[in-house]
């Protein structure tokens, strides 16, 4: 099975990580899966409109040239409400500090989060590095300069 892994989904990449005495390891829930569940280090209630910075207990090293993003997990969203303010939010490969994770409840009731609960995807990312090349005119394109809905409705 690991070589079908290493075909499929490519190989591994290698990221130092320190987790505090309250924080879980995150992992991947299927094989298939892109992003690693993260759990939260403590526990929480959110009212109604409420954003908070959860805790999540755990610091990376993420390598130069990638990135970590943090997503909000659909399972919150659509049962009750839970999102991410900032999403995705990136955590840098020069970040060393506690990655924490801005919730947001856009529910009408409490929500109460519980030491260990997942709440958020970490998916990490190869970034490019852009150099910018100043120019008088740009291709032309089918599209053009259309902008919002304007390639169809819906």
């Amino acid at each position: 099975m690991a070589g079908v892994y290493t075909r499929q989904m490519g190989l591994p990449v290698t990221i130092p990580i320190m987790l505090d005495s309250e924080a879980r390891l995150p992992g991947y829930q299927t094989h298939g899966s892109a992003g690693m569940d993260v759990c939260a280090a403590e526990s929480a209630t959110l009212a109604p409109g409420e954003r908070r910075l959860v805790r999540t207990g755990l610091r990376i090293a993420v390598p130069p040239g990638y990135e970590a993003q943090m997503r909000p997990r659909s399972g919150l969203a659509l049962q009750h409400g839970i999102g991410m303010v900032n999403s995705p939010g990136t955590i840098d490969s020069d970040y060393r500090g506690e990655i924490g994770v801005l919730l947001i409840n856009f529910s009408q009731e409490n929500f109460t989060l519980t030491l260990g609960d997942r709440i958020a995807q970490m998916v990490v990312t190869p970034v490019a590095r852009v150099a910018w090349e100043i120019e008088t005119s740009l291709d032309e394109t089918s599209r053009g300069g259309g902008g919002f809905g304007s390639t169809g409705i819906g």
